[in-house]
């Protein structure tokens, strides 16, 4: 009785349309609801980031089918695109097309999914009741569809985590609402104002933290008051900054290596391993206390970026019968291949349909969602992923099972750390926009010298970047 309804795809990003791209290639109709006014709300918001791997890796290939049929021109597969270049030039024609457009459901809030008259309690005649979604639309009406399948490709972006250590939020963090961000403001560029000239705590250990310090550096350039700390959760800043030229993914080491040269020369404060215990606000500014190891702390700071990753929205979900690893919130099956004490981003096996599986038959979750609190997705795994699960959907399960992923290994998420000027042209790539041939022969010339006396350039990318995170 259900086979002729339609899947149900939740988010409009590059991995929920990529998912609709495989289903219509099959013969089969998404149907993708979508909370933002357009494609790619969540890109969006950091559309200012440069993402790590370049666009090669960030296209889908039923999606370029779909594409080329209307004569659209591939962006430079070697370039590094921002996140708002993804959505302009690849996810805004890809929603435009024909065979899409007309299946989209834009300004759609999803608050619930279920099976069409039963309670999660309810077994009998389950595989074979259709799936219910309640939404509300962008008038507040609410509405129910119903679907045959379910892939939740909503991401993680709205489900930031706290600046607590343990995972909650500190006191007083909530009151200074106003004062705390979370993931990557744009500080040197929209919210230039906000952040120049002012005193501002930099909390995470992982890349989101480093694009928002970096671009801080940028803007203390050209604000000489302008403070930055950087405190760090854990005591792994030879870890996360190791990767270096060692990174297949150059945008990812330069990102490291650019900020290991901060360090040294002194422009930031880094505090590790560092747990925030309360914020209190006042006429001064925002007084943080924590521990620095095993010592109180205490700083007052004008603003305060939270960049300590996200976690999946699981509410949506409470009449699903979901299976997810208690400590990733990753499928069972998914959770050890991707637990990033043991893997990086480029190290995770090809999974698909089988490995996302879950209790309720035709539900699916896709996506940097699928990871729960692991970090370092790539979309070219969502890509796989989907195509995987849009051939389990129309039955074919050899192709379902066949899955290939091939992802360029790291250097920076959890292999062994390596030495920033162990390889290269003294000390890696320059930074953005320097007239220099390597970060030494940057540094050296900062200094009033001539330079470091290097005669080869350093390895670049294709298109140095300013910004980067796993896309």
């Amino acid at each position: 009785m259900t086979g002729s309804l339609p899947v149900a795809i939740i988010g409009a990003g590059p991995v929920g349309l990529a998912a609709a791209a495989h289903l219509l290639a099959r013969g089969l109709a998404p149907l993708v609801f979508e909370r933002g006014a357009g494609v790619g709300t969540s890109l969006k918001a950091w559309g200012h980031v440069r993402v790590f791997s370049p666009w090669g890796y960030n296209i889908d290939a039923a999606a370029r089918t779909l594409l080329e049929e209307t004569g659209w021109s591939a962006p430079n597969p070697k370039a590094l695109p921002l996140g708002g270049e993804i959505v302009r030039h690849y996810l805004e024609p890809l929603a435009a097309h024909p065979a899409l457009a007309p299946h989209l459901r834009f300004g759609a809030q999803v608050s619930a999914i279920a099976r069409h008259g039963l309670d999660k309690m309810s077994s009998e005649g389950r595989a074979d009741t259709p799936f219910a979604i309640c939404w509300r639309d962008a008038n507040g009406a609410e509405h129910r569809s119903l679907a045959r399948a379910v892939i939740d490709a909503s991401g993680t972006w709205s489900q930031p985590n706290p600046m607590g250590a343990d995972g909650l939020p500190v006191p007083g963090e909530e009151e200074a609402a106003a004062h705390v961000a979370y993931g990557i403001p744009d500080v040197s560029g929209a919210e230039r104002e906000t952040y120049s000239g002012r005193r501002v705590l930099v909390v995470g250990s992982g890349h989101s933290a480093i694009n928002v310090v970096l671009d801080l550096l940028r803007l203390q350039e050209a604000a000489p008051t302008t403070r930055v700390t950087w405190a760090l959760r854990r005591n792994r800043m030879e870890k996360l900054l190791g990767g270096g030229l060692n990174d297949a993914l150059p945008a990812r080491g330069a990102l490291g290596l650019a900020a290991t040269q901060a360090i040294a020369a002194g422009r930031l404060d880094v505090l590790a391993p560092f747990a925030a215990e309360r914020i209190v606000g006042g006429a001064a500014g925002l007084d943080v206390s924590g521990r620095l190891g095993t010592e109180p702390w205490t700083r007052t700071v004008d603003r305060i970026v939270v960049a300590t990753g996200f976690r999946p929205d699981l509410a949506v979900l409470r009449e699903v019968r979901v299976a997810l690893d208690p400590a990733v919130e990753a499928p069972p099956a998914l959770a050890p291949l991707i637990d990033p004490n043991l893997h990086s981003c480029g190290t995770v096996p090809p999974h698909g349909a089988a490995e996302l599986a879950h209790p309720e038959p035709g539900f699916y979750i896709v996506g940097s969602k699928s990871y729960g609190r692991a970090p370092t997705f790539l979309m070219a795994t969502g890509y796989e992923q989907v195509r995987s699960i849009a051939a389990e959907i129309a039955g074919d399960h050899d192709a379902a099972r066949s899955v290939h992923l091939v992802l360029p290994e790291t250097g920076v998420c959890s292999a062994a750390p390596a030495t920033a000027g162990a390889s290269g042209c003294c000390g890696g790539p320059a930074p953005r926009d320097a007239d220099a041939c390597c970060a030494d022969d940057a540094q050296a010339k900062a200094e009033g010298k001539d330079g470091c006396g290097c005669d080869t350039a350093a390895p670049q990318a294709e298109a140095p970047p300013r910004r980067g995170t796993a896309a």
